[in-house]
C-alpha cells in the first residue's frame, strides 16, 4: 500500500505482507508530511514521514513536532529528508550548528526522540548530501525513534 501527499511529496510504503489495521491517516496539502497511525498485532504503531522545506527547515520540524505531538503513540518512527544536520557530526565542515538548529535539537530530546543511525554508529560519518554552493557533505535523512 502506497500513501501519498496530494503534490506528490512524501510517501510511506507498506508491504501487503504485514497485517495491518488502518486507523488513521494525516497529511498537508503541500506534500511535506504525511502520519499513518496503524495497529501491528493489537500494538499501535506511528508512522511519521517529512520532507522539510529547504528553507526554515529546523523551524518547520519543530512546528511539525509540536502540532503531532498528541499523535505520537508509544511506538513512533519519524523518517524522513530534514534538510538540515542537527549535530556537527552531520556536517563535513566545521560550520556552527544554528540557533535555530538548536532549538529543534532541544524539541528532538523534549519528545525523547533519538536518532537511530547514529545511536547505533555513533561515530559513523555517512552523507547523504553535497552543497556545492558550501562545498560540505551532510546528512539530512533521518529515522528518529522513542528511547
Amino acid at each position: 500500500m502506497k500513501m501519498m501527499g496530494k503534490k506528490a511529496g512524501v510517501a510511506i510504503h507498506i508491504s501487503d505482507k504485514l497485517d495491518l489495521k488502518a486507523k488513521a491517516i494525516t497529511r498537508d496539502k503541500e506534500g511535506h508530511f504525511i502520519i499513518l497511525k496503524r495497529a501491528i498485532q493489537q500494538e499501535d504503531i506511528t508512522l511519521v514521514n517529512i520532507y522539510a522545506p529547504y528553507t526554515g527547515a529546523p523551524k518547520y520540524i519543530k512546528q511539525l513536532l509540536e502540532d503531532v505531538e498528541g499523535e505520537i503513540d508509544s511506538i513512533t518512527v519519524i523518517a524522513g529528508d530534514f534538510n538540515t544536520p542537527p549535530t556537527p557530526l552531520d556536517k563535513s565542515s566545521k560550520q556552527k550548528i544554528s540557533k535555530e538548529t538548536s532549538i529543534l535539537n532541544d524539541s528532538l530530546e523534549q519528545m525523547e526522540l533519538i536518532d537511530i543511525f547514529t545511536t547505533f554508529h555513533p561515530k559513523a560519518t555517512e552523507y547523504t548530501f553535497f552543497s556545492s554552493a558550501h562545498g560540505s557533505f551532510s546528512k539530512i535523512d533521518y529515522i528518529f525513534g522513542h528511547r
